[in-house]
């Protein structure tokens, strides 16, 4: 579990993320949370974490977390890593806040303790994100914790896409 001043980020494991997807009461009376409705955007990638962690539980650690709000004992979002870092030392983070706790610095508070998670072990050189290409929430947050727009292109699923990077050597 990482920590930060008012979260906590839990690494999932395939429990977790099966009572998400089939009993999340079960989920909230094991980690003493409540679970807001519709908590996330993106339910689809619930059953992907599953079927990739499934399939390689070295991914453990570097996949998918819960962000819990400390005080509140609330799940207000969901993210962590893309996958291990690769050969060249690259991770990429990924998050996402409830709107009711947006605009509070959590997202930034979130992309802060992941990064100095990731920065923790010596092979990883560089951390990348991807937004949507246009200044945003999430632009923000990237901007606030040192990370760079490196690079704009076209993906086929999300449309025009920026890269942000951050290298370990960075100042």
């Amino acid at each position: 579990m990482l920590k930060s001043d008012r979260l906590l980020l839990l690494s999932c494991d395939l429990e977790h993320l099966d009572w998400l997807e089939t009993n999340p009461s079960q989920l909230e009376q094991h980690l003493g949370i409540s679970i807001p409705a519709n908590w996330t955007e993106f339910p689809e990638v619930i059953p992907y974490s599953y079927n990739a962690l499934k399939l390689d539980p070295s991914l453990a650690g570097w996949w998918t977390y819960l962000f819990i709000h400390a005080a509140d004992k609330v799940l207000i979002g969901f993210g962590g890593f893309k996958g291990k870092p690769n050969d060249a030392g690259m991770v990429e983070i990924g998050y996402e806040i409830i709107p009711s706790y947006q605009n509070q610095g959590l997202a930034t508070e979130t992309a802060l303790t992941l990064i100095d998670h990731a920065l923790t072990h010596p092979f990883v050189k560089v951390i990348q994100a991807h937004t949507l290409a246009a200044p945003n929430a999430s632009t923000r947050v990237l901007e606030k914790v040192g990370m760079k727009q490196v690079e704009a292109f076209h993906d086929p699923d999300d449309g025009d896409v920026w890269r942000w990077q951050l290298n370990r050597n960075d100042d």
